[in-house]
């Protein structure tokens, strides 16, 4: 079973250039946690929307969790811990928050056959 972690991300109108580049400084950081499926940061293309959604692919719940719940996860955002909901927004410490929101949401992939 996959599951799909999004984490909705409000930022505002002139900040998702930086927030593309934080998550381009550490492509790849997630690769090998164990369950990892896949990654995607997705733009906004309407010119009135501000959320950017991270999407990330997991084999399972207890793979998402063993990453939530990892040391890299909270190197990776700042040493914080599981409060921040899908673990991509946040800063590496020293840096202010891009996202002025952050919402996460949980899907499972439908086997339609």
């Amino acid at each position: 079973m996959t599951i799909l972690k999004i984490n909705a991300i409000t930022v505002p109108a002139d900040s998702g250039d930086e927030l593309a580049r934080r998550f381009a400084q550490r492509a790849g950081a997630v690769d090998d946690q164990d369950g990892f499926e896949g990654f995607e940061l997705l733009k906004p293309l309407d010119a009135d929307r501000h959320v950017w959604l991270v999407m990330t692919r997991w084999r399972d719940e207890e793979s998402f969790a063993g990453w939530m719940n990892s040391r890299d996860f909270k190197a990776a955002h700042g040493g914080r811990g599981t409060e921040a909901p899908s673990g991509h927004d946040g800063p590496p410490t020293g840096q202010k928050p891009v996202g002025m929101s952050a919402e996460l949401w949980s899907y499972e992939v439908v086997d339609l056959g």
